[in-house]
């Protein structure tokens, strides 16, 4: 039996990590990229063949997609193939769309994971962790710092100038982006930042893990020009290979005897590795059967989230819990 093939559709920034890690695991790789000599600098770097065209991407085993959303009419076609899929896209309406895909994929026995990226996510693996040491889980609350690359730049963009949902006793709430300032703690060397609702698909996958969970947010880090602008074309082109970044998960609720707990947990580093890192694992897992024939999101099943955090931090995924003095936890 041939070794199985991931294709990876994006060259960028979120991509190339996907690629670094698949490499470090031993699994072959294949690249798509409509951007010319992308692909072809990307199997030069990290291995793995080039492909022609997205038509291609239906020969091999899996598919990550890590290029710019939206994913759901790519998922849609590839699913046809019978090929498993991670989707990295953040954006909330398409992976709102991607999540109404089940049938299909069951129907095919594909095995798809949508929001498979930084936030959401190693957001939902953190706040799975974190109400492992929980009896009741009642809110949970994300936050997120920095951008992947260029494309995630320009989500980040829209996002503060779109609607914020959150998940708010028992339904769904909407805000304008840009609002509900809350200053944020990250892990060093990040530290503060004032965070603000935005059109995140956060709060849709954490409603999804946790729906007895009666508050469910999500906020990014922006400055005052990040939300004057939000509404308006970037000024700037956003840097090329992205920025450091870093995510914040709050939990409350109740230990077992009844008193009422906050836990806090991170993670810091370069934006797009810690996404390509839990998209990569995500793959693997969909190669092994370790992910339920149908769509899903990271940590749909505590245990198997609890087995694909470690696998993070192996990838060199920084993770801190906030006690009073940050730790990593063991």
């Amino acid at each position: 039996m041939n070794d199985p093939i991931v294709g990876i559709a994006g060259a960028g920034v979120t991509g190339q990590a996907v690629g670094r890690v698949l490499r470090n695991l031993g699994i072959r790789t294949a690249w798509f990229d409509p951007q010319a000599g992308a692909a072809v600098r990307a199997s030069r770097r990290h291995g793995g063949v080039v492909l022609d065209a997205w038509s291609d991407l239906g020969v091999v085993d899996a598919v990550v997609l890590a290029s710019p959303g939206p994913h759901c009419g790519v998922i849609a076609e590839l699913v046809g193939t019978g090929v498993h899929v991670v989707s990295a896209s953040d954006e909330h309406d398409d992976v709102v769309a991607s999540l109404g895909l089940d049938d299909h994929a069951v129907a095919s026995g594909s095995r798809v994971v949508v929001g498979a990226a930084l936030s959401p996510g190693l957001t939902g693996l953190l706040a799975r962790h974190l109400a492992g040491q929980l009896d009741v889980v009642d809110e949970v609350h994300v936050a997120m710092h920095g951008t992947g690359g260029p494309a995630c730049a320009r989500q980040h963009h829209d996002a503060l100038g779109g609607l914020a949902r959150g998940w708010h006793d028992g339904e769904w709430i909407e805000r304008p982006g840009g609002s509900g300032r809350e200053l944020c703690w990250f892990p060093d060397p990040i530290g503060p930042a004032d965070c603000y609702r935005a059109a995140l698909a956060d709060p849709v996958v954490l409603h999804r893990l946790f729906p007895h969970a009666a508050r469910v947010s999500a906020r990014v880090s922006a400055t005052r020009r990040d939300r004057l602008t939000a509404r308006l074309p970037m000024l700037a082109p956003p840097h090329p290979e992205g920025d450091r970044g870093a995510i914040r998960v709050e939990v409350r609720g109740a230990l077992t005897g009844g008193a009422r707990e906050t836990l806090v947990a991170g993670a810091v580093g370069r934006t797009g590795d810690m996404a390509g890192a839990l998209a990569a694992l995500c793959a693997r897992a969909c190669l092994d059967e370790q992910v339920p024939v149908g769509v899903g999101v990271p940590g749909d099943d505590p245990d198997a989230g609890h087995l694909l955090l470690r696998e993070v931090l192996d990838a060199g995924v920084q993770l801190h819990e906030f006690t009073g003095v940050a730790r990593v936890p063991r």
